[in-house]
C-alpha cells in the first residue's frame, strides 16, 4: 500500500515545528500545532523500513500534525547536502480510504534511507524507490516529498536540535 495525499492551496502561513528528543531513548518527536478540522483520515501512518526502521506520522483530520522517528535507520552524513530548491507552500491532505473509512491506522513496509548534513542538523527521509518528486511545506521546518502519483516519497527535519544523549 502507498500513502496518497491530496494537495490544496495553502491557506495560512506554515506553522513552527517543535522538536523534542526522548531522555531515554533516541526518538526524536517533530510536532506542528493542531489546525483545525479538515476531512481525512485520523490516526497513524507507520512507515516501516526493511532495516527495522520507524517513522510514524500522526495524522488527524487528515493533517499530517507530527512526526516520530521511533527507531533510526542507519544515517548516511553526506558532505554537501544540499536541501529542496523549489519548495511550494500546500496545505497536505491524508484523505480516508473510501474502501475503509474507518481506519486509524496503517501500516506500510518500504525502504528507508535517511540522510542528514554533516552536523545532522537537516535529515531526510527517503520512502520507498525516491521517484521524482515535488517537495511542499508542512511547518517552516518540515517538508514532504510527493511523487508524480500523489505518493509520499519523502520526508525533509531542517534544523533538528541535537540530541542531549550525544553531548
Amino acid at each position: 500500500m502507498k500513502i496518497v495525499v491530496r494537495l490544496e492551496p495553502a491557506t495560512e502561513s506554515p506553522p513552527d515545528v517543535s522538536y523534542r528528543w526522548d531522555a531515554d531513548t533516541d526518538i526524536l518527536s517533530a510536532q506542528l500545532p493542531a489546525n483545525g478540522t479538515g476531512d481525512g483520515m485520523s490516526g497513524s501512518v507507520g512507515l516501516e523500513g526493511t532495516d527495522g526502521s520507524w517513522l510514524i506520522l500522526d495524522v488527524a483530520d487528515g493533517r499530517i500534525n507530527g512526526v516520530e522517528v521511533a527507531v533510526w535507520p542507519d544515517v548516511r552524513n553526506i558532505a554537501g547536502f544540499a536541501l529542496p530548491s523549489n519548495v511550494e507552500n500546500a496545505r497536505v491532505v491524508v484523505p480516508s480510504r473510501t474502501s475503509q473509512p474507518s481506519i486509524a491506522s496503517l501500516e506500510m513496509a518500504t525502504r528507508l534511507v535517511a540522510e542528514a548534513d554533516t552536523a545532522q542538523q537537516n535529515f531526510h527521509f527517503k520512502v520507498g524507490s525516491g521517484r521524482g518528486t515535488r517537495t511542499v511545506r508542512l511547518g517552516r521546518d518540515m517538508l514532504l516529498d510527493i511523487d508524480e502519483k500523489s505518493q509520499i516519497s519523502g520526508l525533509w527535519l531542517l534544523n533538528v536540535p541535537p540530541n542531549p544523549a550525544d553531548q
